[in-house]
């Protein structure tokens, strides 16, 4: 088309109206489309666009979405256009009758007005399938990260939109409620400002998995350091805490390669599970101090064999092992000390010690002999691992 349709004047001005809002704006004229016409003719004979003509308009705006142009950005371009064909409109449109000027103003807002509306909401739909696009591949991307993907070239592609190098070591935090209140979303987003201003945006990772929040920050180059990941758990525990929600975090060791990252998560993401399974009241967990759980752990056959061979005869016991092993436990938390023993359990000193003697008289191994009193601490981590007696010993481990 070559000239307005109202009046087949050139429309070499239009051009020149788009390209100084261009210009002014710093967006690109294409933009405009057939946006500068419709204003036109809505100023010259009060033609309102056709359904088509402002679908196109929701197609701009789509476009400047993809191509990562603001909203704002577009929607001052057509406001910026709009004013100018305005002053811009050729002398054979004009009239000196203040009625009809009304009434192209009136004419020129109402488009301007659809236009705008149109523009912005294909912008938001786009924007909108963007981020589903993004969330999709952020959680795709962070779920082979956390597993460790074998394919370690493609993994450093994927990595770098991200902004993480997955040469240099990196610590993986996780934060969980205690509470089982379903904030992760929320949480993960307030977070994020609190990582982000602390560790920059290169190297940081803020996301949700399986109902906790997942961060991988850097670590350092001096290898793995259990007080540097103890003092990140603090920190996040501690932006966390901001909440009315009692959150549990736990932090690994930072590692360096593509299986570091999957290593540390591993880490932590077993020391939570330990102290949910253990429940411990320590919200900020330090998988060093779990080392022991860890190693029990891995070995169910073995250690259901230790629990079942050391502290199977207390179940011969009056009040059966439950009450015992409470005892004992209770005793190697307080560093063998009887009299905080008794303490933490509201019970005598005397009472205690009594305990503790039958336990040496049904068992066979007194807490007073080291190599004895090994064995019963490691069975009795293992059976509170086990959550025995409360649970049956498995029969097939």
């Amino acid at each position: 088309m070559t000239g307005s349709r109202a009046t087949g004047m050139p429309e070499d001005w239009l051009a020149a109206v788009a390209a100084s809002a261009a210009a002014s704006c710093r967006v690109p004229a294409d933009l405009l489309g057939g946006y500068l016409p419709m204003l036109a003719d809505a100023a010259i004979d009060g033609r309102r666009p056709a359904p088509r003509d402002l679908d196109a308009v929701r197609e701009l705006g789509r476009q400047a979405a993809a191509r990562g142009i603001a909203a704002s950005a577009a929607v001052d371009l057509y406001l910026s256009a709009a004013w100018r064909l305005w002053r811009e409109l050729p002398a054979v449109a004009r009239s000196r009758d203040p009625e009809k000027v009304r009434g192209a103003a009136e004419a020129v807002l109402r488009v301007l007005d659809d236009a705008v509306g149109v523009l912005v909401d294909g912008h938001q739909s786009e924007r909108r399938e963007l981020i589903r696009h993004e969330e999709a591949l952020r959680r795709e991307f962070v779920d082979d990260l956390l597993r460790g993907d074998a394919d370690v070239s493609r993994m450093v592609q994927r990595a770098e939109p991200f902004g993480i190098d997955l040469g240099a070591p990196h610590h993986v935090a996780l934060a969980e409620p205690v509470d089982g209140d379903a904030t992760v979303d929320r949480a993960a987003v307030a977070l994020e400002r609190r990582v982000v201003d602390r560790f920059g945006d290169r190297d940081v990772l803020v996301a949700t998995k399986d109902g906790r929040v997942v961060v991988v920050v850097p670590g350092t180059a001096g290898g793995p350091s259990s007080e540097a990941g103890l003092a990140l758990g603090t920190a996040l525990h501690r932006e966390l805490d901001r909440s009315s929600r009692r959150w549990r975090v736990a932090a690994g060791r930072a590692f360096p390669g593509a299986y570091g990252i999957a290593r540390s998560y591993e880490e932590a993401r077993e020391a939570l599970g330990l102290a949910g399974r253990l429940a411990l009241d320590t919200e900020v967990v330090n998988p060093r101090d779990l080392l022991v759980h860890r190693v029990l752990g891995r070995d169910q056959a073995a250690i259901v064999d230790l629990v079942h061979d050391v502290l199977g005869p207390l179940e011969r016991s009056r009040g059966g092992a439950a009450l015992l092993l409470e005892t004992l436990l209770a005793y190697f938390s307080a560093g063998d000390v009887a009299t905080e023993a008794a303490r933490r359990l509201h019970v005598s000193v005397r009472t205690v010690t009594y305990r503790l003697a039958r336990v040496a008289e049904l068992t066979g191994h007194s807490v007073a002999v080291p190599d004895q009193r090994f064995a019963l601490h490691a069975a009795a981590l293992g059976a509170r691992l086990l959550d025995w007696p409360a649970r049956a010993l498995p029969a097939d481990p």
